[in-house]
């Protein structure tokens, strides 16, 4: 089973909310999927951002690949795939 780290959205028409989650590669992007990982708000100013900085690190060394949208995310917070 291929793991994907990819936003699954949320909230009301015109108002996103995604949720972060590690997703089966093959599951819908807003179906089924396996933890939620975080939050990403971008109606705020500037944009808020929750992760759960310990279980990104898991799921990425268990071989889970983030999207292009989640990797600028993360890269934008700061986040490190190297262990600290």
């Amino acid at each position: 089973m291929s793991v994907k780290i990819r936003l699954a959205r949320r909230g009301a028409k015109k108002k996103p909310f995604y949720r972060i989650v590690a997703a089966d590669i093959e599951a819908p992007r807003d179906g089924k999927f396996l933890e939620s990982l975080g939050t990403y708000n971008p109606m705020e100013e500037p944009a808020v951002v929750v992760l759960d900085e310990e279980r990104i690190r898991y799921w990425m060394g268990e071989g889970a690949i983030p999207t292009t949208t989640v990797k600028s995310i993360l890269k934008k917070e700061g986040f490190s795939s190297t262990p600290a």
